[in-house]
């Protein structure tokens, strides 16, 4: 620690701290702009200049830039200098002689950094009245708008895209005073987190393209604290609300999360939520016709089908809530409830959560995946099926830099010195996988091997490791020196990092992973264990299925119904085409009635006698379980009904709970979400702690709820001009302590609201997405009152696990003739909800069948002819796309794509050439 005095009065600030971090950790308003918590300090835009002294008695001092002055033991410097305030009021002045006069137009108003700095310094007039520069914008794609009039040239957008995320198709091009940041053509921007530009810049040169489409100011949003539904990470999200349509997504602070930064189908993936074919209203089949019905109505006939059934069964979802999922549990019993899990995907959760209930070791947050020193990825394209783990991982291998630096006493926030430091040297990152992934280029080493290979290659570093961990028979040449040389990397590190999951559909992969945890820590290693599963409840779901979880996968379920054992299914936020092929879902549904919740017009909703229209993560309160199994709450954003009077969009849960009271002539079991949450946690002992995922909804701070809108909100009453000109009682909300209007707590003072009920950020004087620095502890750790969510599993003092998993596989050898599958995953596409989002569409690939260039060779066929694919129960007529780094014997087809059937990893597929005439 160090004592620095400012103005006068002295306080205890971090040794390793710059003075501009140190200021605004202790709350001290200081403007500046080149400077970013997750980039460090370069000293570009002179901003944040401070006058520093050489001790008490010095009276003249000297202009220093903050961000560039570490915080020493005895520092003495002001903010309220006069001469350092005109400085920073002269720095502003200059940056405004190009900046154009468009604030009322411009889509960052109100949420522009560049107005907080200007209204904090003080500039209100502007002297310079000649012609200004101007640029040309550039088209970057579906996502990001691109207006380069509005740069004040504080080099954030590349220092981010470029060192941050690693993307190299945007840069800046120019010298001194005339330079422009933008692609070299045209074209669509290639990061997979382009998206983050839209908040890491601190004016509107890059700005949020679908939101632009249906634009609202900030302060005219409704927001609430969420959780992103695309994958297993649960980034936190800030979804804006406006005429009962989600209009923007922003990052949501989490310091053990997300914390800044959101992939792009996280950011952009929610127009599933603002379909027009959603269902809204009630349906029912009548005479063979479906057709709208009242609620009271739909339940009626669900109830009347449940009663009529010889056995009815109940099928969950991974995408639903723990809360949802416990009320399907309740209605049908749990002898008859799945979790939805595709058969061969459930058992492959289920292995991880195996994993995490043993407890040997610790599943790491984002943010301790990012200090890793040594990776090693086995079978998991990160990019593709946890994007957030990629940047995480970024940043694990830019680690190296800091450590280099801190050998020569250098601070880590010291940007440039670091980058001349660490020039190309990164921490060692091998990358083992099934075909070529976008984090390759991190990698000191890949491989591409089948899955089986894989988990053979994962077996012997363990053994390699510790030679008590089982031995791989006949291992080939190749591959047993790559364990050696990732065993003996992976011993050298400090903090190794063993990251998998289940995207390549093999569960001995997953055991071979835990194996190579396992081992590091049997020798001594402080290793952490990261295993991305395919949904963002997989974990939340698995954990409510019983010990005989293969007795209750989905395969079971469709049994039941072919065979007439059971006759009705409750199928909740499922689509049963996703998860099985579509004959043996056909065949299941052939003779049995169909009740189905959900807010997508699915395959399965079309098959349906009922519709009960359920709803989205929007309009819907839930608690879900991340990868780390990490649980966590999110609120509903608005209410459907206010703005649509006939809506019957309700939670999924207050739906089963009202069937189940129809259907036994009973008394609704739960008035309200915590009662339904404290129910699931009551039964389910893993899961008693997710009450204190966030305050129940009886919280109050100051006697208040917390307002879901900022309190310059407007319009409520022209909003609903076309229903009324009597503006209404606001919604009233029992099942949070959020309320549905301006009126309510807006503070962000320490220790007072807690991270889970924070829906946007907000504070006197920060507008812009920098305001999270008044909520953390210290500017860029964690949040005052602690981060959103609470951990389940927590590794074991002492072990009970029964040691290490033994099976290892055969070697993988190619047959002629026949191909096994293994499916390649798109971050655009392969998810199923952000897939009906109109611009994440608009990227996702065409369907297409993947060889290594030799076997393609055999076949007598090239890029882009049409290759016949014969699977069990159905046959395919697709393009080829060549991929050199799949290895032989192997076919690769898109997982989850529109248009693509479901194919269980390691089929048998059969190839051969369409004969053009």
């Amino acid at each position: 620690m160090a004592t620095i005095h400012i103005d006068g009065k002295p306080y205890e600030v971090e040794a390793d701290d710059n003075l501009l971090h140190a200021c605004l950790s202790l709350g001290f308003d200081l403007p500046y702009f080149c400077w970013h918590p997750a980039l460090g300090s370069v000293g570009a835009c002179r901003q944040c200049a401070v006058k520093q002294f050489r001790d008490e008695n010095d009276r003249q001092g000297r202009i220093v830039m903050s961000c560039m002055t570490p915080a020493t033991d005895g520092t003495f410097l002001s903010i309220d200098d006069p001469e350092a305030r005109a400085f920073r009021a002269g720095v502003i002045e200059y940056l405004m002689t190009n900046h154009p006069h468009d604030c009322p137009v411009c889509e960052e108003g109100g949420h522009c950094h560049l107005q907080d700095m200007t209204v904090m310094t003080g500039h209100v007039a502007r002297r310079y009245r000649f012609t200004k520069r101007t640029h040309l914008n550039q088209y970057l794609g579906p996502f990001v708008n691109h207006e380069m009039n509005r740069c004040i040239a504080c080099y954030r957008c590349v220092r981010y895209y470029k060192d941050y995320a690693g993307g190299t198709d945007l840069g800046v091009f120019g010298t001194a005073a005339n330079v422009y940041f933008g692609r070299e053509t045209d074209g669509v921007l290639e990061s997979e987190f382009a998206g983050n530009l839209t908040e890491v810049c601190p004016t509107g040169v890059f700005t949020d393209k679908t939101h632009g489409e249906h634009y609202t100011r900030k302060w005219d949003l409704q927001f609430a604290p969420s959780v992103c539904q695309h994958c297993a990470l649960g980034c936190n999200v800030s979804p804006g609300e406006r005429y009962g349509e989600i209009r923007r997504i922003e990052n949501r602070y989490n310091g053990s999360v997300n914390h800044y930064f959101l992939c792009d189908r996280g950011r952009f993936g929610y127009g599933f939520v603002n379909r027009k074919d959603r269902p809204r209203r009630a349906l029912a089949r009548r005479d063979g016709e479906r057709r709208a019905v009242a609620p009271g109505e739909a339940l009626a006939h669900a109830a009347n089908l449940l009663k009529s059934a010889r056995r009815a069964i109940g099928i969950g979802s991974p995408r639903a809530s723990l809360e949802a999922n416990f009320a399907l549990r309740a209605l049908v019993g749990a002898e008859n409830f799945f979790d939805g899990h595709a058969a061969l995907e459930g058992a492959l959760v289920a292995r991880a959560v195996q994993i995490l209930r043993q407890g040997q070791v610790r599943i790491p947050s984002l943010r301790v995946m990012e200090h890793a020193d040594a990776v090693l990825v086995l079978g998991e394209d990160v990019t593709n099926t946890a994007p957030r783990i990629a940047l995480a991982l970024r940043q694990a291998a830019r680690g190296k830099q800091a450590a280099l630096a801190a050998e020569r006493h250098i601070p880590a926030w010291q940007a440039a010195a670091l980058a001349d430091i660490g020039q190309q040297q990164k921490n060692p990152i091998f990358v083992a996988t099934v075909d070529a992934t976008r984090i390759d280029d991190l990698a000191v080493e890949t491989l591409r091997e089948a899955p089986d290979n894989l988990a053979r290659l994962g077996f012997a570093v363990a053994h390699a490791i510790d030679p008590n961990a089982p031995a791989v028979a006949g291992l080939a040449a190749p591959l047993a020196a790559a364990a050696q040389r990732i065993a003996q990397t992976l011993l050298a590190a400090e903090r190794p990092l063993v990251v998998s999951g289940t995207g390549c559909g093999s569960a001995c992969v997953l055991e071979a992973a835990a194996n190579v945890a396992c081992a590091l820590k049997a020798r001594g290693k402080k290793v952490e264990l990261a295993l991305a599963v395919p949904e963002v409840n997989s974990i939340g779901a698995a954990l409510l299925q019983p010990a005989d979880a293969a007795a209750h996968d989905l395969e079971h379920a469709l049994q039941l119904l072919a065979s007439g054992a059971a006759d009705v299914a409750v199928v909740l936020e499922n689509d049963l085409y996703r998860r099985a092929p579509r004959t043996r879902v056909e065949a299941a549904l052939k003779n049995a009635r169909l009740i189905v919740l959900d807010h997508q017009m699915t395959a399965t909703a079309e098959a349906a006698e009922v519709v009960l229209p359920a709803g989205s993560f929007a309009e819907d309160d839930g608690t879900v379980v991340n990868h780390e199994g990490r649980a966590q709450r999110y609120f509903q954003v608005y209410d459907p009904t206010y703005y649509d009077a006939g809506a019957a969009v309700r939670p999924g849960w207050a739906w089963l709970m009202d069937l189940r009271a129809q259907l036994h002539q009973i008394a609704p079991d739960w008035g309200h979400f915590d009662a339904v949450t404290a129910a699931t946690a009551q039964a389910f002992p893993e899961l008693a702690r997710i009450v204190e995922a966030a305050p129940n909804a009886r919280f109050r701070l100051r006697g208040l709820r917390i307002a879901r809108e900022p309190h310059r909100y407007s319009g409520r009453t022209a909003m609903r001009a076309h229903l009324s000109v009597h503006e209404p009682r606001a919604p009233q909300d029992p099942d949070s302590a959020l309320a549905y209007s301006m009126e309510g707590h807006h503070g962000y003072e320490a220790g007072e609201r807690p991270a889970a009920l924070t829906p946007y950020a907000w504070a006197p004087g920060w507008n812009s997405p920098q305001a999270w620095n008044k909520f953390q502890a210290e500017v860029g750790g964690h949040l005052r009152t602690g981060d959103a969510g609470v951990r389940l599993f927590e590794p074991l003092a002492h072990s009970t696990s029964q040691g290490y998993f033994a099976r290892v596989p055969e070697a993988f050898v190619p047959q002629p003739g026949v191909w096994r599958h293994v499916p390649l995953w798109h971050i655009y596409g392969s998810e199923e909800q952000s897939a009906r989002a109109a611009p994440v569409a608009e990227l996702a690939p065409k369907p297409y069948v993947a060889l290594n260039p030799a076997d393609a060779q055999t076949l007598g066929v090239g890029e882009n002819m049409l290759l016949d694919v014969s699977l069990p129960g159905t046959a395919l007529r697709l393009p080829l796309k060549l991929k050199p780094a799949l290895p032989r014997g192997l076919v690769g087809l898109p997982a989850g794509l529109a248009g693509m059937p479901y194919v269980a990893p390691g089929t048998a597929v059969q190839l051969s050439r369409v004969n053009v005439a």
